[in-house]
């Protein structure tokens, strides 16, 4: 919302997506929700992009690798093993991440196009990237199994953990056996990709994850969808809530396109709290955005525009689930200083962690840290009144789908490893 009227509405079409291969995308399902891809083999990538929570997990900062449950009600288990921190940043939707258009991924878009690597992707792999990855998608999809606080575990733990701490690719050799041991995995991969089973590597594994993520999140059967394309009517709140995004509010100055992205960086201060994202010779738990991917000062507490398509099925808000309504992370757009000072930290979903507590809001003692973010601000106060403010959560609501915020496949029952499906 930086307050300059801005291009109008854009429709999406079916053309903006790449064609469903339903064989990959059924074996990408099972994939998904299975814990076999985890260093433990107690978390899946839908314990926190879960259907139950349309693609997310419902909570501020989740618990990954070590906790029991999905969503609000995942909970840590104390002992040897117990989880070190939380997920550093909020687990974000998926609808849409398979559009064309999408060519940067996660908060600090450090999953990219670039030609700084012979694959033409840049990412934590480096130039360890494995050859055969068909998207940026599939890419994308392989560094949770590499994260220690979300799929991998603590060093130590398992051989996967371990593997990582020599070198990120380590890992993925490891999974892939782990998948073509699995009779059912191998043959459905080898069908899928014409591979032989003893072929199967990790790129097929990421490819199939791919292919389902790219086809199970489509959403653009909303009313604003039928209302662009003059077959369906809004509200007259949403019609006013439409005009003031795409005009005096100047929210499509970030939030632009067909899915509401302009999938650039911005910073806008949103409350810290959680470990954040902290860099190797961070000594403070702050999280610096963009900068820890590109080292660039410019970057600095900048965070990827998000999609809104299904906005209203996927609270909390903000990188690190901040807000916890549509009212709240607008009224913070509004006046990100205000806001600031108005905001308290019973407004974070934090599932409970007692011997976390101590250190989850630390940072916010930090006085020179505190200032440094607020000195960082891509947007300029704004004055809508209480109705306006109204007028756009009826207009975010409408952006919410049909039959398609259910997915396409659905959850599975049960997964070829025999592990638990969250």
């Amino acid at each position: 919302m930086a307050g300059a009227a801005s291009a109008e509405p854009v429709p999406i079409t079916p053309d903006m997506f790449p064609a469903i291969d339903a064989e990959k995308s059924e074996v990408g399902r099972l994939l998904f929700y299975d814990p076999i891809l985890s260093g433990n083999r107690n978390i899946s990538c839908g314990t926190c992009h879960h259907h139950d929570h349309f693609s997310a997990d419902g909570v501020s900062l989740g618990i990954g690798e070590g906790g029991v449950g999905v969503g609000p009600n995942r909970i840590a288990e104390p002992g040897e093993n117990a989880i070190k921190k939380r997920v550093p940043r909020h687990a974000p939707a998926l609808w849409n991440i398979g559009a064309k258009e999408f060519r940067i991924f996660f908060h600090d878009g450090r999953v990219s196009a670039s030609t700084d690597y012979e694959v033409g992707i840049n990412s934590p792999a480096e130039e360890f990237l494995p050859d055969g990855l068909d998207s940026l998608l599939a890419a994308q999809a392989l560094f949770p199994m590499t994260a220690q606080f979300e799929m991998a575990g603590n060093p130590k733990e398992n051989e996967i953990a371990g593997a990582i701490h020599d070198r990120i690719d380590m890992a993925w050799p490891i999974i892939a056996k782990r998948v073509r041991g699995i009779p059912h995995y191998a043959t459905s991969l080898s069908d899928a990709f014409d591979v032989q089973p003893e072929a199967i590597d990790i790129t097929h594994v990421a490819n199939a994850l791919a292919a389902f993520m790219a086809s199970e999140w489509r959403s653009f059967d909303s009313p604003f969808d039928a209302y662009l394309s003059g077959k369906g009517g809004l509200s007259g709140a949403q019609i006013r809530g439409v005009d003031l995004f795409y005009g005096k509010a100047g929210c499509s100055d970030c939030h632009s396109g067909p899915f509401q992205t302009d999938h650039q960086f911005h910073a806008i201060g949103l409350p810290a709290f959680g470990p954040g994202r902290t860099r190797q010779f961070d000594p403070i738990p702050r999280d610096t955005g963009r900068m820890a991917e590109s080292s660039n000062l410019d970057d600095a507490y900048r965070f990827r525009t998000p999609s809104l398509r299904n906005v209203a099925l996927t609270a909390p808000y903000g990188h690190n689930g901040a807000y916890p309504t549509l009212e709240g992370i607008i009224r913070h757009h509004l006046d990100p200083i205000a806001a600031r000072l108005t905001w308290t930290t019973e407004m974070a979903k934090l599932p409970k962690v007692p011997w976390l507590e101590q250190i989850d809001f630390v940072i916010r003692a930090d006085v020179r840290e505190m200032a440094r973010q607020e000195a960082v601000l891509d947007i300029a106060p704004i004055a809508l009144s209480d109705a306006e403010v109204s007028d756009l959560v009826a207009f975010l609501n409408s952006l919410t789908g049909a039959a398609s915020r259910f997915g396409r496949l659905g959850r599975p029952e049960t997964v070829p490893s025999g592990l638990r499906v969250d």
